[in-house]
């Protein structure tokens, strides 16, 4: 399955979890930027909020697509102790990269939700969204921050993810919902005919449009 562009595979999901329609207790949270426009749908077609749950990925210097780790909100820190050991990359070079991803993710959390509280996900039914799993360190990162909030359940719903990393993660959650799982995988835009750089404006976009529609859930730290 080749998804026409982000918009597109965002209704495809939806229609796969037409179950959490209409329900008070379900939130979707999208991994900026790229989850977005794909949890954007979600929300829209489950008549849901959306927010964001900040992510990043921490990527082997002179090879960045490749995670060897990623940090979320919340303090959230993870490695993939493999890539560590095979590379030898050391302590010093991961805190480095983790400096620098950090100052991101708080650049982004600023930029996007402003002064906005994050919502409280305690007994919520919390929707995580992305574009699509490659290796999922970025998702194991958001699993951790989100499963820290004590929700009723996590379920993990992309559009395109690699065989492997679907059956993996969905030993960490309730429910996962991966769209199209080809083999081989190659890559998460390999899957889109339209695959452009989601835009920070594009994120607030979004955001507003969908927070017109609802309230937002209110943190209860």
């Amino acid at each position: 399955m080749l998804f026409k562009d982000r918009t597109v595979a965002g209704q495809v999901l939806a229609k796969k979890l037409a179950d959490y329609a209409n329900r008070s207790n379900v939130l979707v949270l999208a991994l900026p930027r790229g989850g977005v426009p794909v949890g954007f749908e979600v929300a829209r077609a489950l008549n849901a909020p959306l927010d964001v749950l900040v992510v990043r990925k921490l990527g082997v210097p002179d090879n960045e697509e490749l995670a060897m780790g990623a940090i979320a909100s919340g303090g959230v820190r993870i490695l993939n102790q493999s890539i560590v050991n095979d590379i030898q990359i050391s302590d010093e070079v991961i805190a480095r990269v983790a400096v620098q991803e950090e100052r991101e993710l708080e650049r982004r959390e600023s930029m996007y939700r402003g002064d906005r509280p994050f919502p409280n996900l305690k007994g919520q039914t919390v929707i995580l969204v992305d574009d699509g799993l490659a290796t999922g360190a970025t998702m194991w990162a958001a699993i951790i921050a989100v499963r820290q909030q004590q929700p009723k359940e996590i379920v993990i719903a992309v559009p395109v993810a690699a065989p492997e990393t679907c059956e993996e993660i969905q030993r960490k959650v309730e429910k996962i919902v991966c769209a199209n799982t080809p083999s081989p995988f190659y890559s998460v835009g390999m899957w889109y005919e339209k695959f452009p750089q989601t835009t920070d404006d594009e994120v607030r976009e979004l955001l507003n449009k969908a927070n017109n529609n609802h309230e937002p859930l209110l943190s209860g730290n």
